[in-house]
């Protein structure tokens, strides 16, 4: 449960109840379930949503964030929670580690830590990162965070290719399923749009760390996009990249940014480069 109280202020007052809460940062859909669950009261009295709101009002929201799936705990999986409050958790996630469960990964995933940390809670990632990328995984405690999150969260990602690129640029190429592949991604002409911005933070060794901040979301754009233009991810068998120095794709959400859901303060998180990372470039 999670609950929170709200006073109305005089400009908001006339309002009606849905009106204020979607002001406030609650979906129409998280206010249907508040509906349903008799989750809004004033003076401890059940307000409607069409109900009007006046000036002074105290408002009483619960949320029941309650699990909507079967996911087994497994308090023995490894992954730090860098930073904790009562709407967000961060993790920094080791590589190898899957996000949500899969046929594959049952009881061995990101998923099955939180159940064990918040076994009546629903697990809702912000950034889903590939099993084998390393970094910050955001994830929301209730629905109002999370909606809130999706549009506030931005992240900035680290990678190493094989090969030197200069300076600054920008990836704007759409993507799309790579045939009848269900994982596999490609540049093609009738995909989504897809922009991918990067900057050289150094090079070592042949290779280059990039700097990576992502305007779109598309699975797996960071590794389609370089290797499209020739610089496949070191590590990345998927896609072309060289195996032979790393195990896995060279990628790293290093730093991740977001205004707390019901503050508005900006939280700031750094995670540093993993060292089977670091040890490509020194």
């Amino acid at each position: 449960m999670r609950e929170l109280t709200f006073t109305v202020s005089e400009a908001d007052g006339g309002l009606t109840a849905l009106d204020f809460l979607r002001r406030h940062g609650f979906s129409r859909r998280i206010v249907t379930k508040l509906k349903q669950s008799g989750g809004i009261t004033r003076g401890g009295e059940l307000l409607r949503t069409v109900d009007r709101v006046n000036g002074g009002d105290i408002l009483r929201v619960v949320m029941d964030d309650s699990a909507n799936e079967n996911v087994e705990s497994n308090p023995d999986i490894r992954a730090a929670a860098v930073y904790e409050d009562d709407d967000v958790i961060v993790f920094d996630k080791p590589p190898f580690l899957p996000v949500h469960p899969s046929i594959r990964h049952r009881t061995d995933t990101l998923a099955n830590l939180y159940a064990a940390m918040f076994p009546d809670a629903a697990f809702r990632p912000i950034n889903r990162l590939d099993r084998n990328t390393s970094g910050l995984c955001v994830c929301a405690k209730n629905r109002r965070a999370a909606s809130l999150l999706i549009k506030s969260v931005s992240k900035t990602y680290f990678a190493v290719i094989d090969g030197i690129i200069e300076g600054s640029g920008v990836i704007d190429l759409p993507i799309g399923r790579e045939g009848d592949s269900i994982i596999k991604r490609t540049v093609r002409e009738d995909g989504q749009s897809a922009v991918t911005r990067y900057k050289a933070v150094l090079h070592k060794n042949g290779r280059t760390l990039l700097e990576i901040v992502l305007e779109t979301g598309r699975t797996h754009q960071i590794r389609v996009h370089f290797a499209h233009i020739g610089y496949p991810l070191c590590g990345d068998d998927m896609y072309g990249g060289d195996c032979s120095a790393i195990g896995r794709q060279a990628l790293h959400c290093g730093r991740a940014e977001f205004a707390q859901p019901v503050t508005g303060e900006r939280v700031k998180l750094e995670s540093a480069l993993p060292e089977d990372i670091r040890s490509l470039i020194k």
